[in-house]
């Protein structure tokens, strides 16, 4: 099952390498990740598309609560969110062609965004199902597709404001070794991991 993580990170240097480590010690596929500017100053934005199980969400939610640079999560697959996804995609395109392509980019609402004397290039944002829409009638009306660059998801919920962190570094209610603040969730789900390697069976 496909979980959509949307986490808020110190902006510093190495916390993508350290995240990303972080799901290949559980074994996780990362199927997508973008990572940008947040509305804080210093803070980054990472949405993180990962597969496992159901019951397995809270374990990568725990495991990244451990690293000191990351302030907030959100499972946002389980709520109302938009869900999007950018594509840039360089079709070959001769004269004979071109109208066609100008026809299929309105039908997906897509943008021609450069067209060259042998090729057209399209911008489309949307679902990802949408996109591979666009990809598949492409491939089966013989139209070759030269490249493909795809930014992954970009997840927001609908209404819920997912980002607290300026209260939360305003107002810590624990603090890190390292002189940190650590926000609520992030200690309830630190004390949950620790739970559960106390019950763990030993080897």
């Amino acid at each position: 099952m496909l979980h959509t993580f949307v986490v808020l990170v110190r902006d510093t240097p190495g916390v993508l390498s350290r995240v990303a480590s972080c799901f290949r010690r559980l074994n996780f596929n990362i199927a997508s990740l973008t990572v940008g500017s947040s509305e804080t100053s210093g803070v980054s934005r990472m949405t993180i598309v990962a597969d496992s199980a159901e019951d397995r969400a809270h374990r990568i939610m725990a495991s990244l609560y451990k690293l000191k640079d990351v302030l907030e999560i959100d499972d946002v697959g389980h709520h109302s969110a938009v869900i999007r996804e950018l594509a840039l995609l360089k079709v070959a395109a001769g004269p004979a062609v071109r109208s066609e392509l100008f026809q299929l980019a309105e039908v997906f609402r897509a943008r021609v965004v450069d067209v060259a004397p042998e090729s057209l290039m399209l911008e489309m944002t949307g679902s990802s199902s949408k996109i591979e829409g666009l990809v598949q009638i492409l491939e089966q009306s013989n139209h070759r597709i030269l490249e493909m660059a795809r930014t992954g998801h970009m997840a927001m919920r609908r209404g819920h404001h997912t980002s607290r962190v300026v209260a939360a570094l305003s107002d810590a209610v624990i603090t890190e070794a390292t002189g940190g603040p650590i926000l609520p969730a992030k200690r309830n789900y630190m004390a949950i991991d620790v739970a559960e390697e106390n019950t763990a069976p030993s080897t």
